[in-house]
């Protein structure tokens, strides 16, 4: 299953906020010095969903103006306005006809940094419910309400207060068919709809303990000026491709000539789940002896990007270097700092994505990786072949706890 679409709950008014929200939608707000949707479209498109879906209300105008028809990273955005106040479920009812077979639902005033994927079904969890729901753990206070679980299976939603249960964190994947359980307008997913659900045995639940915030009550709109861009600076996994992540067998720039090594979307699922960014560095310098195309590079990372969602897994990004000094085509015959032992591809994905240098890391098979590594000030390892997954265990400490649920 291939989720591209995220679908944004964004119409509330937002009271809580008082005067903030009075001229402008709360998904709006800056937090951090960006609009805090501005963060969501970015998770969205980094996990690898093409298209968008804001389901605006209040001052729809704001979010209208600010990003309808707008492209992010490849994902088209798209808005919708309800009519009248139609409730969190009744906005996603009148959204019908735009909805795809299975979607991410999305609050807009919540952010919880976990790996998307991780909830699309795989062989090991399948899926027969209508709803697979990202729960908060090890959540201390009595603001939220809290979920129960008897296994894999949201059986209630209990009222706020101190408690160990996880707690609802605001990213679900649904099936379209959940609509016909959304009952007059206004209604509410959370109140109206949900809990009946869960008495069915039709939600799932998957707990992860990592950083979450919501910015609908003052004290913590406050709190996520800063801990919203340190929550989104990550480090980093720099991954070189033909030895670490497929077999280097000479040139490799189509799919019939990709094998996976052993371990390596695993690999990259762990370092997911683990809340790293993950990007690719690879020289390519078939391109430059004129072997193949840019084009061919780009197709076959895209393929490996699908392959990779099948495990819940994905890439962040990809650089590669098409140039080379001894060249034959004449447009890419030249010295380039993007080459390993260079690090100039390196150093540009840290310019373009918020890496945090500590605990960020390279993995290749040859030592100009090592050499790029160290050039751009972060540890280089030399995979030696093997089980890439128990490789990058070893070198990389988990920075997320998740639960199964099984």
């Amino acid at each position: 299953m291939t989720i591209d679409q995220a679908v944004f709950l964004v119409g509330g008014t937002g009271s809580r906020l008082n005067e903030l929200t009075a001229a402008k939608a709360k998904p709006a707000l800056e937090v951090g010095g960006r609009p805090f949707l501005d963060y969501l479209l970015d998770e969205a498109s980094r996990h690898g969903i093409r298209r968008a879906l804001l389901l605006c209300g209040y001052r729809a105008h704001d979010l209208i103006r600010a990003y309808d028809g707008c492209t992010l990273r490849g994902m088209r955005i798209e808005a919708l306005v309800e009519p009248s106040p139609a409730g969190t479920a009744g906005a996603l009812a009148l959204a019908a006809d735009r909805l795809d077979d299975q979607f991410f639902l999305v609050n807009g005033d919540s952010l919880f940094d976990f790996n998307w994927l991780a909830l699309c079904p795989s062989p090991d969890m399948p899926w027969t419910g209508l709803v697979r729901m990202a729960l908060a753990g090890g959540i201390a206070g009595t603001r939220y309400g809290r979920v129960g679980l008897e296994g894999r299976q949201v059986r209630s939603f209990v009222a706020s207060g101190a408690s160990d249960q996880p707690i609802n964190a605001g990213v679900y994947l649904m099936r379209k068919t959940i609509l016909p359980r959304i009952g007059a307008l206004p209604c509410s997913l959370e109140r109206d709809v949900l809990p009946a659900l869960a008495a069915d045995g039709l939600i799932e639940g998957s707990v992860v303990e990592a950083p979450f915030i919501d910015i609908g009550i003052p004290e913590d709109f406050v709190r996520a000026q800063s801990l919203v861009p340190s929550i989104l600076k990550r480090p980093a996994a720099f991954l070189d491709r033909d030895g670490v992540l497929n077999e280097d067998t000479g040139y490799v720039h189509r799919i019939d000539q990709v094998r996976w090594v052993e371990g390596a979307r695993e690999a990259v699922r762990w370092l997911n789940d683990a809340g790293y960014f993950v990007f690719i560095c690879t020289n390519q310098a078939g391109i430059a002896r004129g072997y193949y195309s840019e084009n061919h590079v780009n197709d076959l990372h895209d393929w490996m990007n699908v392959e990779l969602r099948k495990v819940g897994a994905h890439i962040d990004d990809v650089e590669f270097c098409p140039y080379h000094p001894e060249g034959v085509v004449e447009r890419y015959r030249r010295i380039s700092d993007l080459r390993k032992p260079g690090p100039g591809m390196l150093k540009k994905l840290m310019a373009q994505w918020p890496v945090d240098l500590a605990g960020s890391f390279m993995i290749g098979d040859r030592d100009s990786d090592v050499e790029a590594a160290a050039a751009a000030g972060i540890p280089g390892h030399l995979f030696p072949g093997g089980n890439l997954l128990e490789f990058v265990r070893k070198i990389s400490p988990q920075r997320r706890r998740t639960a199964d649920c099984g």
